[in-house]
């Protein structure tokens, strides 16, 4: 009796298959994207022009090798922080800051304008050290835009801005929003400068 070969399967037609599933769950799947940090980052060096900065505008904060956060060469929690920056930010040290609530401290900032935070790192700080000193830092502008777009105009710095993203295009509202937005950001301009600590 001769032997019986089982049937083959032609498998000519699989790579097809799998060819066209690839290309289904390449064009299906959304790719979630990260959240990170606003920032632009500096120029080259021969394009800085020379900024001379009173000690008394410059807001020191450093952030050692060893995580350790020091603000103005004294050490501090990290929960203090935005304490600390919204005092110095605030602070309308020459008194013609006519929206400032701060103490009037002539060794902090004279106006918010002039203020100036420098963040130093060293190369081997942990990132999750860096995120807090940041946010921190966006937590004392956040906390001072709001508190004077809800002087000004009745809501928060946060919903003024989403309310100008969320108008439509070349309209009057959305021309409002933006120089209401605009105002406030020029009350308190974001003046963070970034560099790397020298902890040899």
């Amino acid at each position: 009796m001769a032997k019986r070969t089982a049937p083959e399967v032609n498998a000519g037609s699989m790579a097809d298959i799998a060819f066209l599933l690839l290309i289904f769950f390449l064009v299906t799947t959304t790719i979630a994207s990260d959240i990170g940090i606003n920032r632009k980052l500096p120029p080259k060096i021969g394009d800085i022009p020379p900024v001379d900065i009173r000690k008394k505008e410059l807001f020191e904060i450093s952030i050692n090798s060893k995580n350790e956060l020091l603000v103005e060469e004294e050490p501090m929690d990290i929960g203090d922080l935005k304490e600390a920056t919204i005092a110095f930010l605030d602070n309308n040290g020459k008194g013609d800051c006519e929206y400032c609530k701060g103490s009037r401290n002539e060794d902090l900032s004279s106006h918010p304008s002039k203020a100036v935070i420098a963040v130093k790192n060293s190369r081997e700080t942990n990132y999750a050290a860096y995120l807090a000193v940041q946010n921190e830092l966006l937590a004392a502008y956040y906390f001072l835009r709001n508190r004077e777009a809800n002087r000004l105009y009745g809501a928060s710095f946060q919903s003024l801005t989403q309310r100008w993203k969320d108008a439509e295009e070349d309209t009057p509202k959305k021309l409002e929003l933006k120089q209401q937005r605009d105002a406030i950001k020029a009350m308190y301009p974001e003046k963070i400068s970034e560099s790397e600590l020298d902890d040899k």
